[in-house]
């Protein structure tokens, strides 16, 4: 099938190999952890949107973070749940919803670092600026912020695309548990040379604006804490950076998890199960870390269960 079909419309996905044994346990690990970043991340969006005392420019920018782990992690594990049920040979996809998948993979992972860049320029005006803060951080700057971070991501993940839908195939088998760019150009027989060169570059430039925002700002903020010597200010800033350092790292990390297996072919299972691991622990972990750094997001979860005990010994 896969080297006899030219511009099929429908492809096979390699997936996982997965043992009768196991298919039930990595069936169960995935929808458990697809539930948690699912219940975790639509409860931080609706808390933030009832509770006024969270309409603040850094609770509306995590939002953006909370809509990127639902699509992340949706456009993935739903159909990898399926596919583990199925036998390899009945594993099939529309290239349309192929190049759907690999679309929202890539803005998935671009809008994950542009999403991050800009809470890090909030918290740079927070804790650098704090009486320029409101005036700076208004409504409207919100809205320009989010629309830019997802603005950028659309247009540079739509020129990689573009330039993979433009190539024939002569292929079939998607080599991968999931379609993203570099399963779709491999279908294709052409020379690649341009959609290496441009996933490259994109990558490059992604890690190195996300790397060097997280250095520029952290590095201000390190100097202005140290200089100015407020126990107040300080306990601020870790309180407020630590939660979003951490977060970056732990996507940094699970990330570099993934690129690091491509080097070894050898090693594809463990590459596969890194980059749904990728999706899932970040989606995870995001709103805990947040729920328990955040004192208003905390109150109004104990007013919340405050109030149903209350209800219950009526």
């Amino acid at each position: 099938m896969e080297n006899h079909t030219y511009n099929s419309f429908l492809l096979q996905i390699e997936g996982y190999t997965v043992t009768k044994e196991n298919m039930y346990l990595f069936f169960c690990f995935f929808l458990i952890s697809y539930i948690i970043v699912m219940v975790s991340n639509v409860g931080m969006a609706i808390i933030i949107f009832i509770d006024k005392n969270l309409h603040q420019p850094m609770y509306l920018l995590l939002c953006n973070l909370a809509i990127s782990d639902i699509i992340g992690s949706t456009h993935i594990v739903p159909r990898l749940l399926s596919d583990i049920l199925r036998p390899p040979s009945e594993r099939f996809i529309t290239y349309f919803e192929c190049v759907i998948q690999a679309f929202v993979t890539q803005l998935f992972g671009t809008t994950t670092h542009t999403v991050l860049i800009i809470m890090a320029f909030d918290r740079y005006v927070a804790i650098c600026n704090p009486l320029r803060y409101t005036s700076i951080m208004t409504n409207r700057m919100v809205v320009k912020l989010s629309a830019s971070a997802w603005g950028t991501a659309l247009f540079f993940v739509s020129i990689l695309l573009g330039l993979t839908i433009r190539l024939s195939r002569c292929r079939a088998m998607i080599r991968n548990h999931y379609c993203d760019n570099a399963s779709l150009f491999k279908l294709s027989c052409e020379s690649v040379f341009i959609n290496n060169v441009y996933g490259l570059l994109f990558t490059v430039i992604l890690f190195m604006a996300s790397l060097g925002s997280m250095v520029l700002t952290y590095g201000k903020i390190t100097i202005v804490c140290v200089t100015s010597k407020s126990k107040s200010l300080n306990s601020k800033a870790l309180k407020t950076c630590s939660t979003h350092l951490l977060v970056y790292l732990i996507m940094i990390l699970s990330g570099s998890v993934v690129i690091t297996l491509h080097r070894f072919p050898q090693y594809s299972e463990y590459r596969k199960l890194a980059a749904i691991l990728f999706v899932l622990v970040p989606g995870s972990l995001n709103p805990v870390i947040y729920d328990v750094q955040s004192k208003e997001m905390r109150k109004f979860l104990r007013e919340l269960c405050n109030s149903k005990k209350i209800g219950k010994t009526k």
